[in-house]
């Protein structure tokens, strides 16, 4: 075979390797940055940008900030030998105004490039006084050609941002007229005053000023939250059917009569808005978000009462068996003199017990069953199933929540959620949910004094615990592991952690020990002690997290705080604070790392689970706020959920409209919008979608 071989038509898909100048080396050099096509390649939005296009007078020049300034080099850089391994190359360089001194830190490529009587642009922070001026180890550039805003990639070993930013120059070059095929309609864009995708990407990478930078990331920030809603509206969305489980009567009034307290203005309008739904043309979808203690629980106590009363059974999945179990025992005892019957589903459950709750089940017996994954097995069939919660609904997967509702005919949905979420992410993980937001604590809730201690402190932490036990009162110990580990050796044993305290500071005074680890029994007799005060000292991994309810507990003393998130220090904080005395929370962590000191910092700063949500966010970025496995949310490259909120609610109600009048995006001005989504949702996990 003689000739070359003819380089492929570049476009969106095809793989980098086959782009001018890069070759499989620095394919696999991209690769480690998440990029494996052209497409990806321009996709892959400039991390910030340096801004050469306005220059600066050497006079005028700030101390300390990068500026831009215009000058010729009045010499050729001259080498100073420092010490061995230490190379400095000075030279000086004027404006007309005045003169600058610059020095090059061992860079005899970039010295050798410099020469005298040429003119440069020197980008950098200027040193000196106000005497004279300096630059050291500026970026310097040909001042033909190089005014501009240049754009600062995430870089990676062996790629250096200029060497992506050509890589990128000579992809946009590549791709031609395949730029022009635009996801958006023109109506669309023309409707929310969008520009094109060739403008976005070629402005977003290398804009001409910076009113065309702004443009362009509207429409690319627009673009990825719509293709998102669109991808989340068709995974989760249920068909807006008939509603099958219409409520002829609301029961409020009669629950709340069983209450043994009076239920917040905040319960009160979700019961509300909960029964409205229900009485509508369409099956309620709705999710209560609420912090810890707020009372979500009785809300949920409260929809399903009227939804038995009318008839129908409900169904509430716990994330956890301790959580399954306490959920049943309270609402049994509450809504007994209502006659509701609870019945419990666990996977523990004995054969026998559980083959009786399924055939009561079936039979319509029981009117309310709570449980945990058990709840999805194949065998569980409701006679009438009217209601279904989800608690916790972020340790779910969005299918197990629609497998649940399966056990029905459409029936209503109510999701829990105690981890408070930043109003932007709940948005768009419950993007199919109306909203309660239960922004009230019951009466008598205080706010609970946290505190982050070193090591050192630890015996005071003790001698503190110890006071309070002896005016009866409880306490929580929590480690994060329940026995040590190859490599974990450094990181308190739950197990043996509360064998020393036993035998050591806490000598004499009754101790018991909770781990995922024990039998659904042994947790719930160690619970059942504590929680009639036979036990003073918990000592717990975080099975403990959520759920978990004993007023007279006053003190939670975390091990190893650094190694929990924010979410979760807030969740094991709720724990206390529960009745009438004060509490306190004891963070004991030696770290030293920047985010785990912030995060702790912002531990003892406030008790608001919706600010220490919208830090976390801040913290881990949306991909992690969860973990993808749990959440099913695709990266978002440009978006940022802090800022973008009227974009975000503009494309949400655009996604709406699209998917109310072509649900599948089939028509030809939707198909390459169909793409996009499923390219996005591509890197997202099986069981994030299902």
């Amino acid at each position: 075979m003689s000739g070359s071989l003819k380089s492929p038509v570049i476009t969106m898909d095809t793989p980098l390797r086959y782009l001018k100048g890069v070759g499989e080396r620095r394919a696999a050099q991209f690769e480690r940055l998440g990029v494996d096509t052209v497409g990806a390649l321009v996709r892959n939005i400039p991390r910030a940008y340096e801004d050469w296009s306005k220059l600066t007078a050497i006079p005028d020049a700030p101390f300390g900030e990068p500026c831009c300034i215009k000058a010729k080099a009045v010499e050729a850089p001259a080498e100073h030998r420092v010490r061995k391994g230490m190379t400095l190359y000075k030279f000086r360089a004027s404006d007309g105004a005045a003169v600058m001194r610059v020095t090059l830190f061992n860079n005899k490529y970039a010295a050798a490039k410099v020469r005298a009587g040429e003119e440069y642009l020197f980008f950098g922070p200027v040193g000196g006084d106000f005497t004279h001026r300096e630059m050291a180890s500026p970026l310097i550039e040909p001042a033909e050609g190089g005014q501009r805003i240049r754009p600062i990639y995430r870089q990676t070993e062996g790629l250096s941002t200029r060497v992506i930013e050509g890589c990128v120059a000579r992809a946009l070059d590549a791709l031609g007229a395949a730029l022009d095929d635009d996801p958006l309609p023109a109506e669309l864009r023309l409707r929310h005053g969008l520009c094109t995708r060739r403008f976005a990407l070629e402005n977003i990478h290398f804009p001409t000023s910076s009113e065309t930078l702004a443009v362009a990331r509207k429409r690319l920030v627009f673009e990825e939250l719509l293709v998102l809603q669109l991808g989340l509206l068709r995974l989760k969305g249920r068909a807006r059917s008939a509603n099958a489980a219409v409520m002829a009567k609301d029961y409020s009034a009669e629950f709340y009569s069983l209450l043994p307290f009076s239920p917040t203005g905040a319960q009160r309008r979700a019961i509300a808005d909960c029964l409205r739904d229900m009485q509508g043309d369409s099956p309620m979808s709705r999710l209560i978000q609420g912090d810890v203690g707020s009372g979500k629980t009785a809300v949920a106590a409260g929809v399903a009462y009227t939804a038995i009363r009318n008839g129908w059974q409900a169904a509430l999945m716990a994330p956890t068996e301790i959580l399954a179990e306490q959920h049943a025992r309270s609402l049994s005892s509450l809504l007994a003199p209502g006659k509701i019957r609870v019945g419990l589903l666990t996977g523990s459950l004995p054969a026998a017990e559980k083959r009786e709750v399924l055939a009561r089940l079936a039979d319509g017996e029981i009117d309310l069953l709570v449980g945990t994954h058990a709840l999805l097995s194949e065998g569980v069939r409701f006679a009438r199933l009217g209601l279904v919660v989800t608690d916790e609904q972020h340790r779910f997967g969005v299918g197990q929540r629609a497998e649940l509702a399966a056990k029905g005919v459409n029936p209503h949905m109510l999701v829990m959620s105690a981890t408070p979420i930043p109003r932007t992410l709940a948005l768009i993980i419950y993007g199919d949910l109306d909203v309660s937001l239960l922004d009230e604590l019951p009466p008598g809730r205080q706010p609970i004094e946290t505190y982050a201690v070193r090591s050192d402190k630890r015996e005071r932490a003790y001698n503190y615990v110890k006071k309070h036990i002896a005016e009866g009162r409880q306490a929580y110990i929590v480690c994060p592991l329940v026995e040590d580990e190859e490599g974990e050796t450094d990181l308190a044993s739950a197990t043996e952690y509360a064998q020393k305290l036993a035998a050591g500071p806490f000598k004499g005074i009754a101790l018991g020990l909770l781990h995922g680890r024990m039998k659904p029994a042994q947790k719930e007799q160690v619970m059942a002690a504590f929680a009639r005060n036979e036990l003073s000292i918990l000592v717990s991994t975080t099975v403990i997290e959520v759920g978990v309810d004993v007023p007279n507990a006053v003190i939670m003393v975390i091990e190893n705080a650094e190694r929990f998130g924010l979410a979760q220090l807030h969740q094991l904080r709720g724990r206390v604070g529960r009745g009438k005395h004060k509490s306190t929370c004891i963070l004991i962590s030696d770290a030293r790392n920047e985010e785990a000191v912030r995060r702790l910092k912002v531990m003892c700063s406030t008790n608001d689970g919706f600010k220490i949500a919208d830090e976390d966010l801040k913290l881990r970025g949306p991909g992690d706020f969860f973990g993808s496995r749990q959440h099913g949310l695709p990266d978002l490259k440009i978006a940022d959920l802090n800022g973008d909120m009227p974009l975000f609610l503009d494309a949400q109600a655009e996604a709406r409209s699209l998917i109310a009048g072509d649900p599948e995006l089939e028509h030809a001005e939707h198909l390459s919008l169909a793409q996009e989504v499923r390219r996005l949702f591509d890197q997202v996990t099986e069981q994030g979608l299902n």
